[in-house]
């Protein structure tokens, strides 16, 4: 059973795979695909670069259990029940944050990676191929993008009103996103389409606020390690305050976030839309 972070040797062997894995299988262009049940794609990569991720994670921890994006959901709900037991740690993979934007030729998407034990996450690595970017972050040793540590504590103070926000407004409720979208309490709003690097971009400060309406586990569980670790906070809609090492599941959830306590207070009036 996996209780602790891995080891630096661990750490570097599973950053460089990630980064190879990427670089060798997520290239735009000419990969067939087709609408699963959900109406999400899935293209010939998703598969091919799961059946590499597990293959090469079987080899380097036989001893940790493997959940994929692509897997039946009675396959991901056991690996999971497996996971909460203590029986072993878990890695979890979305081979592909951003199917849609990878089969358009759009060019942001990800490759995610997260280590559970007991439900919590303790380990989450994102990579952007086309920038060459490996976020990741263990749990209490911070975030870092490549070699770069990454802190929300230098980014320098502004108000709600000038903050660029990634906001996802079709997974919102019709109230909120309505409201957002007429009388919008930021400076500026984007949508990239892969959830792992919306946190990521968050813990590099890149964006300052953050909204979306419904995320997987395989989507958010990395980057938010990973924006945790940098110094972000977040809650979700109904309220409650999101916090770092709690027990995760299986159920899609809202995040609400920002990269300062006072601008999440800010962010979280700003969304109380009836």
């Amino acid at each position: 059973m996996i209780t602790s972070v891995l080891t630096p040797a661990d750490w570097q062997q599973t950053r460089a795979a990630m980064r190879d894995i990427g670089q060798t299988h997520l290239k735009p262009g000419g990969s067939s695909a087709e609408l699963k049940a959900d109406g999400s794609w899935v293209t010939a990569v998703d598969l091919a670069v799961q059946h590499a991720m597990r293959a090469w994670l079987a080899r380097a921890f036989p001893d940790i259990g493997f959940l994929g994006e692509e897997m039946t959901p009675e396959a991901q709900a056991a690996a999971w029940q497996d996971c909460i037991a203590g029986n072993r740690g878990l890695w979890v993979v979305d081979p592909l944050d951003g199917t849609s934007n990878f089969r358009a030729g759009f060019p942001v998407f990800s490759l995610t990676l997260a280590l559970f034990a007991r439900g919590r996450v303790i380990a989450g690595l994102v990579y952007d191929p086309l920038r060459d970017e490996l976020f990741h972050a263990q749990a209490g040793q911070g975030a870092f993008l490549n070699d770069t540590r990454l802190t929300t504590a230098h980014l320098p103070e502004i108000p709600l009103s000038r903050c660029l926000a990634a906001v996802d407004f079709k997974r919102l409720p019709k109230s909120l996103a309505a409201g957002l979208a007429a009388e919008p309490p930021f400076g500026s709003q984007r949508s990239i389409g892969s959830v792992a690097l919306d946190w990521c971009w968050l813990a590099a400060g890149r964006v300052q606020v953050y909204l979306h309406g419904k995320q997987s586990l395989w989507d958010y569980a990395a980057g938010q390690l990973i924006a945790f670790e940098a110094g972000a906070v977040s809650a979700l809609l109904s309220g409650a305050n999101d916090t770092p090492g709690a027990i995760l599941d299986l159920a899609p959830r809202s995040a609400l976030a920002a990269v300062s306590p006072e601008l999440l207070d800010a962010w979280r009036d700003a969304t109380r839309w009836s």
